[in-house]
């Protein structure tokens, strides 16, 4: 079961991935547009052509992460870690040629420290801690200073009234600078941050379920180990009881017409308790290989209901099917049909007069809903569905449904159960994987 969670952590991990390239993305958009106003707007004498080969490079890399995420490695965490890294030298690159530790943006290192402690484990946070300070502290004493920041000054048109407003703010340059990166930095962490907590969550949410998943199979494991016990142990005297009943057939069939006909029916309902081991038998995965051939929708919608009809020659069931001829093809498993007839059973035990049967399906999808007019299911019934066996019966065990559910769920399908809004009883819906191949399509 190890193959489940390691796809849940590489799906988080690569949308990780892709929010880093995304905010990387930004970052360039930002760093060449300061640039651009610094140099042009402001006319101030930067480091351009350092600037824009340290812009290039972060292109560059960028560039290798898109192509990074159209391939099917997995992405694991020392990956988005170096990522990270990188994009700490380039902030340090970026702040070496703009006036190293003076510069008002130098806490931008805090966002790679942020990104690192949201999506990455504790470990990896302390070496960014350490990483981004020995930059931080380097770039107090090697850096390429900035020209003088002097306040900025109004023309000599102004009216007096604004030039007594500028001088009691004191307005500069560099408190603009830090009022930059605050929002800038805010808006960051505000969006992208949460948008990478939302990917934890639905990775956490991901793994529940896998965990839920794990824990209903080892229960299905252990009911069909208890399954194939039960074959083999029930195989012996079922065989003796059929090698008996056609002794005594043949010893008293002309003599006793009637004891010759219930040893018929005795000796069909033996035939159908070894054809039910034979599906406990399949359930527990004995013989699982020669269980499931495909077949077309329609003609295994008809054994299906042959097969239940075969159990309750008294039931009542209304079919309805829907769909284009020919129709496409499902895997019809021994487990299947005997999921579907135990849950008509099901229906025949509390609606025994009505049964309606409707089948729709699509190149795609098999849809079958269950519809009986019973007294319906409980909620408390409802909610634990598939999750363990529950039985509403009074002498029931509870493994028909829970067998039925995992059977179902297994193959790709869903399945529910609910009261009908319409009137009292019981809508089961189930949906099937189906394939347009074995049709001809």
């Amino acid at each position: 079961m190890s193959f489940p969670l390691l796809d849940a952590s590489d799906i988080s991990a690569r949308k990780n991935l892709k929010w880093l390239f995304v905010l990387r993305n930004l970052m360039i958009c930002v760093e060449a547009l300061a640039v651009i106003i610094s140099v042009y707007g402001l006319e101030l004498p930067l480091y351009q052509a350092a600037l824009t080969a340290v812009i290039t490079a972060q292109l560059g890399f960028n560039w290798y992460t898109w192509v990074r995420l159209e391939e099917e490695r997995i992405v694991v965490d020392g990956e988005l870690f170096f990522q990270l890294c990188c994009d700490v030298l380039t902030i340090t690159a970026v702040l070496y040629f703009t006036g190293g530790a003076s510069n008002p943006l130098a806490w931008f290192f805090l966002l790679p420290l942020i990104l690192t402690s949201t999506i990455l484990p504790r470990i990896y946070t302390w070496y960014m801690v350490l990483f981004t300070s020995a930059c931080y502290t380097l770039l107090m004493t090697f850096y390429k200073p900035l020209p003088a920041i002097l306040p900025i000054t109004l023309g000599p048109n102004t009216p007096p009234e604004l030039h007594q407003l500028m001088d009691h703010h004191d307005l500069q340059l560099h408190v603009f600078g830090m009022w930059f990166g605050f929002v800038f930095s805010a808006v960051l962490v505000a969006y992208f941050v949460v948008g990478i907590a939302d990917t934890l969550r639905q990775r956490e949410r991901k793994l529940a379920e896998i965990r839920e998943h794990t824990l209903r199979n080892e229960r299905v494991v252990a009911l069909g180990t208890l399954a194939a016990g039960a074959a083999h142990e029930m195989g012996t005297p079922l065989g003796t009881m059929a090698i008996i009943v056609h002794e005594l057939i043949k010893e008293y069939g002309e003599t006793d017409a009637d004891l010759c006909k219930k040893m018929k029916i005795l000796r069909e309902q033996v035939s159908r308790c070894k054809q039910a081991l034979s599906v406990l038998s399949a359930s527990a995965g004995e013989i699982r290989a020669e269980s499931g051939h495909p077949m077309p929708v329609s003609a295994y919608l008809d054994e299906v209901i042959s097969n239940w009809r075969q159990q309750r020659p008294e039931g009542v069931l209304a079919v309805n099917k829907q769909g284009f001829e020919p129709s496409p093809s499902i895997l019809a498993e021994l487990t299947l049909t005997h999921a579907l007839v135990n849950i008509l059973n099901n229906s025949a035990d509390v609606s025994p007069h009505f049964i309606e049967l409707r089948a729709r399906w699509t190149k795609d999808r098999l849809v079958l809903e269950i519809v009986d007019d019973g007294p319906g299911i409980a909620p408390s019934v409802s909610e634990q569905l598939g999750k363990e066996p529950v039985s509403s019966k009074e002498n029931g065990l509870g493994v028909g449904l829970f067998l039925a559910f995992t059977t179902i769920e297994r193959m790709g399908g869903t399945i529910s159960m609910a009261l009908r809004s319409e009137c009292q009883g019981t809508l089961t819906r189930i949906s099937l994987p189906v394939t347009l191949r074995e049709a001809g399509l």
